[in-house]
């Protein structure tokens, strides 16, 4: 989990390689967090990596914080489209590290949307992808990308895997993706784009 206050304030980044379920330290870093911002990610280790805290989302640069759900194939098809100060970050092995550089590369060139749309073409350009479904967050935006082919889904994933939904309240909005079919939610179409306001919780939607 990462958390940060518009503010700047309440700043954490808590990752384990243990089941949520079984930590010791789970229930507590929720329970003692009073972020008005979070990005919280609960998933399965990816075939073929190890278990490690490098390899473990969320991961985080500056005011920025960063998860994804899929995989980009092979998982460095982009990294040459990575800006070399990034380049010197990787720790892990995973794509979705090397995703959320590419992301930060071209936000810093062209601005937030287009630049998240530009990282999302240049991953699609030279890779194979089952999604690119993230969620990016800095103080005063948090972004989430729907960007999923459904047939290339895991075989024991529910057709509604990919799916992203969200729940706009007067206290703040939520996303949440994974099959989250929960009553009263809404789904964001595939192929789309939501900044949430932070100040507001204004929605623009943006297609991919």
């Amino acid at each position: 989990m990462s958390t940060l206050d518009q503010n700047g304030q309440n700043i954490l980044l808590e990752k384990r390689v243990e089941a949520a379920a079984q930590s010791a330290s789970f229930d507590s870093t929720l329970a003692n967090n009073l972020a008005d911002g979070a990005l919280l990610h609960l998933r399965w280790a990816t075939k073929g990596l190890s278990v490690s805290e490098n390899n473990t989302h969320p991961f985080t640069y500056g005011e920025y914080s960063f998860i994804h759900n899929g995989s980009i194939l092979p998982p460095d098809s982009f990294t040459t489209f990575i800006a070399p100060k990034f380049v010197s970050l990787i720790v892990g092995e995973t794509d979705s590290e090397r995703y959320f550089y590419l992301v930060l590369t071209e936000v810093e060139k062209l601005g937030l949307v287009a630049g998240i749309k530009s990282a999302l073409a240049i991953i699609k350009n030279h890779g194979q992808t089952t999604s690119l479904n993230c969620m990016l967050m800095n103080r005063d935006h948090f972004i989430t990308v729907s960007e999923h082919n459904s047939a290339r889904k895991p075989e024991w994933a529910s057709d509604d895997y990919y799916e992203i939904k969200y729940l706009p309240t007067a206290q703040g909005v939520l996303f949440a993706s994974s099959g989250w079919n929960q009553p009263g939610w809404k789904s964001l179409d595939n192929h789309s784009l939501a900044v949430v306001n932070r100040s507001t919780f204004e929605i623009e939607v943006f297609p991919l």
